[in-house]
């Protein structure tokens, strides 16, 4: 670290929609792949840092994938005679040099140097969208393709999903929803919150098609989830939902730890899921304000 200067740890909010990203994490090398993550850092390569700026993800998310809300804390050391970003400058700057428009940071916080965004969550959220009604995928109004996962089917059995959605609750081995090649080194998870409802009309629906199409949100909440068991689950209860399973065979499904069965190996399309929030004590949506522009003054020192 250089003679007096200062490394200030921030906390940052962001959103994107994913249909062009290889996920979130960055894609080093030479590939043509490329994550959201290599946008984040190299919007934050104009800030001139003393040393290269990363991002450490709180949550990954796949390819096609989207973030209504995801986070990241990020370590930014300037010159000795220059003070640190506040962070409403820092929200505004990284937004300002962000060279892809699917991508927006929302708020910072400056945290402590010890915090990390992956470990310190508390709570995520994910929300996955189904529509019924669509007889072919190239049916879906433009403006909700890859974003939403259009089912042939005119509708679901809701009631049965909520109850198949029950005995996923609480702590579990979750093996049986989880992919091949998660890094987690054990598969239980607490699962505080799964729900099926109807979403209002999509307001880019006309309204000849609205009388056919019907959206649902399926929403799951927990400290942490295996790779892709957010996915897997989602497909075992629209399963239910289009009446090829019981809700009762989902608790069969759980106990069975057996990620290789005929139904749990399903994997709902990326497309249809979206994070919506990551939660820390103190820090987040809750406590989010308009953020502050920047006076010219202070924009002026990042460039």
């Amino acid at each position: 670290m250089g003679a007096g200067s200062v490394r200030a740890r921030y906390l940052v909010y962001f959103q994107y929609l994913g249909t062009d990203f290889n996920g979130v994490a960055a894609v080093r090398g030479v590939q043509r792949a490329v994550g959201v993550q290599n946008y984040l850092e190299e919007a934050a390569e104009r800030l001139n840092s003393v040393v290269p700026v990363k991002f450490t993800i709180s949550s990954r998310t796949d390819a096609g994938v989207h973030a209504l809300s995801n986070a990241a804390h990020l370590d930014i050391q300037r010159r000795s005679d220059l003070p640190p970003f506040s962070p409403e400058v820092l929200t505004e700057a990284l937004n300002t040099h962000l060279k892809h428009p699917a991508i927006r940071v929302l708020q910072a916080f400056r945290v402590p140097s010890h915090f990390h965004a992956r470990h310190a969550a508390i709570s995520r959220t994910y929300l996955y969208r189904l529509a019924t009604g669509c007889p072919r995928p190239d049916r879906v109004p433009v403006f909700e393709r890859n974003r939403c996962w259009a089912l042939q089917a005119d509708c679901l059995d809701v009631a049965a999903m909520q109850e198949a959605a029950q005995h996923l609750l609480g702590t579990h081995d979750f093996s049986a929803f989880q992919s091949a090649g998660s890094p987690a080194s054990s598969p239980v998870r607490t699962l505080r919150r799964a729900s099926v409802s109807p979403d209002p009309a999509s307001p880019f629906v006309l309204p000849e098609e609205s009388r056919r199409l019907q959206f649902w949100s399926l929403e799951f909440e927990s400290q942490s989830f295996l790779y892709k068991q957010v996915r897997r689950m989602t497909a075992v209860l629209v399963a239910v939902g289009l009446g090829a399973l019981m809700p009762a065979q989902v608790k069969a499904i759980l106990e069975s730890q057996d990620p290789l069965g005929k139904h749990q190996s399903r994997v709902a399309p990326a497309h249809g899921l979206f994070l919506k929030s990551v939660l820390y004590e103190g820090l987040g949506p809750t406590s989010m304000q308009p953020p502050r522009m920047p006076s010219e003054t202070q924009y002026r020192s990042h460039r």
